[in-house]
C-alpha cells in the first residue's frame, strides 16, 4: 500500500487523525457493444483520439489537485460532445426521431448524487446532473422540469438539430425497417448500446462516478434506463465508484452499480472479482449484456464487459495513458 498512498497525520488539541495522499486515477468508457466488422480503420483512430482526450482532460484535473468529481465531467464532456458515441452530440433517437438524453453523477464522499432524464435540449447532460446534485434539494428532475431548471443554472441550451447525425439518423431507419417487418424485439436488442462514463480517485482519496447517454435506438413511451439512475448505471461511495453501460433494463434490475461497490465495501469482495460476477454473471443469467468501469479507493480498478468490445481509456497510478477498444487490449 505504501507505493499508492502518502500517510499524513494530523494533530489538533492532542487527537491524532491518519489522512491519505492518494495518487489519482481515471478510468473512462465510451459504451459497450462494439461491432469489429463494422470498425472501419477512420472510426477507430478518432474514437481512441477522442478517449485519449478525454482522459487527458480528466487526469489534468486531477493532477492540478481538483475533487474527483471534476475529473468526472470534464472526461465526460468531452465525449458528450464528439458524435462517435451515443452521448450528447451523438445521441441516438428514439422512436419518434427525437434525442432524449440521460446522465447522472455521484460523489463517493458526501453520497450525494445527481440525474437527469429525458432531456431534449441540454449540450451537455452531465453538466445538469452535477448542477441538480449541488444546487437543488433533489437528486433526479426528468424533462421539460429538467430544462427549466437548466435556464437558471446557466446550462447551455441548444436547438434539436444539434444533436442530429446521418450515422444515428439511418440506425433508426433500420430499426424502423425492422419494426414494419415485425421485428422489434431483434432491433431492440441491437439498439441498447451506448453510453459514456468516467470513474476518478483524487488526490485526497475521495471517489466520483458519472454517466451520460442518449438512450435506445427506436425507443418509446418515455423510455428510461439505467443511466441516469443512481444504484443502477451510476453509484460511488467511499471505497468503491462504477460506471455501467449496456442493456439498462437489466442494470436496473440488478441495481448494477450499487450491488458492485456493496460487494467490495461490505462483503469485502476483491473488486475485479465482484465487477466480474456482476457484470458478467448476474446480468447475462438474467438476458443482459454490456459492461462496466469500477475503481476503489486503493487505486484497482477493472473494465470488465462480455460484448464483442467496448471503448474504454484509464490513467494509472503512474500517470500513464491507456486506451483499448477490443478484447485483450
Amino acid at each position: 500500500m505504501l507505493h499508492k498512498f502518502a500517510a499524513i497525520v494530523l494533530c489538533v488539541f492532542g487527537v491524532c487523525a491518519m489522512s491519505h495522499a492518494a495518487a489519482p486515477v481515471l478510468v473512462i468508457h465510451g459504451g459497450a457493444g462494439v461491432i469489429k466488422k463494422e470498425m472501419d480503420p477512420a472510426t477507430q483512430k478518432a474514437v481512441r483520439a477522442a478517449l485519449a482526450t478525454a482522459l487527458e482532460r480528466g487526469y489534468a484535473q486531477l493532477k492540478a489537485g481538483k475533487p474527483a468529481l471534476d475529473a468526472v465531467t470534464a472526461a465526460i464532456t468531452v465525449l458528450e460532445d464528439d458524435p462517435h458515441f451515443n452521448a450528447g452530440k451523438g445521441a441516438v433517437f428514439n422512436h419518434d426521431g427525437k434525442n432524449e438524453l440521460d446522465a447522472s453523477i455521484m460523489d463517493g464522499d458526501t453520497l450525494r448524487a445527481g440525474g437527469v432524464a429525458n432531456v431534449h435540449r441540454v449540450k451537455n447532460p452531465i453538466l445538469l446532473a452535477r448542477a441538480v446534485m449541488e444546487h437543488s434539494p433533489h437528486v433526479l428532475m426528468f424533462g421539460d422540469g429538467a430544462e427549466e431548471f437548466a435556464k437558471t443554472q446557466g446550462i447551455v441550451l441548444v436547438d434539436p438539430k444539434y444533436f442530429w447525425t446521418e450515422k444515428r439518423w439511418q440506425e433508426l431507419q433500420d430499426a424502423l425497417k425492422k419494426d414494419a417487418a415485425g421485428q422489434h424485439a431483434d432491433a431492440e436488442k441491437e439498439g441498447h448500446f451506448g453510453t459514456v462514463g468516467a470513474v476518478a480517485l483524487d488526490k485526497a482519496g475521495h471517489l466520483a462516478a458519472g454517466t451520460s447517454t442518449g438512450g435506445m435506438t427506436d425507443k418509446r413511451f418515455g423510455r428510461v434506463g439505467d443511466s441516469p439512475i443512481i444504484g443502477a448505471g451510476t453509484y460511488a461511495n467511499a471505497g468503491c465508484a462504477v460506471s455501467g453501460t449496456g442493456w439498462g433494463e437489466y442494470y436496473l434490475r440488478t441495481v448494477a452499480a450499487h450491488e458492485i461497490c456493496m460487494r467490495v465495501t461490505q462483503m469485502h469482495q476483491p473488486l475485479k472479482e465482484a465487477a466480474e460476477y456482476v457484470i458478467n454473471k448476474e446480468i447475462p443469467k438474467l438476458g443482459g449484456d454490456g459492461g462496466a468501469i469500477v475503481l476503489g479507493a486503493d487505486g484497482e480498478f477493472a473494465t470488465p464487459f462480455n460484448t464483442d468490445g467496448m471503448y474504454r481509456g484509464w490513467v494509472d497510478k503512474d500517470g500513464k495513458i491507456h486506451v483499448a477498444i477490443f478484447p485483450g487490449e
